[in-house]
């Protein structure tokens, strides 16, 4: 359903669907809320100055899960993807990481280091911690 929102955003331009995403993504993050209610995609869209009459119509729209089909088997068969979040790196190589939030001080220099570490080095294929409950610590 989220993916519904974000299409019906981006159906008012490229910044409306930025702001929305972000937002989105930030009361994901801090708040926990759910990413299966309309009411919040619409909550948002209204935050992020959308039209939100034109929101409620587009997320309606049955044609918006065609594109999310069509982005999601390019993804997979382009790219391997097989769930989020999958990065892809502008020469085209890509990664799946599953990570906690870092605390604060060191989200950019850990986000630094993932990108150093995946972007170039395609000869890393598989990561894992191999510790129930993963990982230890952690949280």
């Amino acid at each position: 359903m989220a993916s519904i929102a974000g299409e019906a955003a981006k159906r008012q331009g490229e910044e409306a669907f930025n702001k929305f995403f972000l937002n989105l993504l930030k009361k994901r993050h801090e708040q926990r809320v759910p990413l299966n209610d309309n009411e919040i995609f619409i909550d948002v869209a209204l935050e992020c100055g959308l039209d939100v009459d034109k929101f409620k119509k587009d997320i309606l729209d049955p044609e918006l899960v065609n594109i999310i089909a069509g982005d999601h088997q390019d993804a997979s068969k382009t790219h391997g993807a097989f769930g989020t979040p999958t990065f892809l790196f502008n020469n085209g190589q890509s990664i799946y990481l599953k990570t906690f939030i870092p605390p604060l001080e060191d989200s950019l220099e850990a986000f630094e280091h993932f990108v150093g570490l995946f972007s170039e080095r395609s000869y890393f294929g598989e990561v894992k911690r191999p510790q129930p409950p993963w990982p230890k610590g952690a949280i």
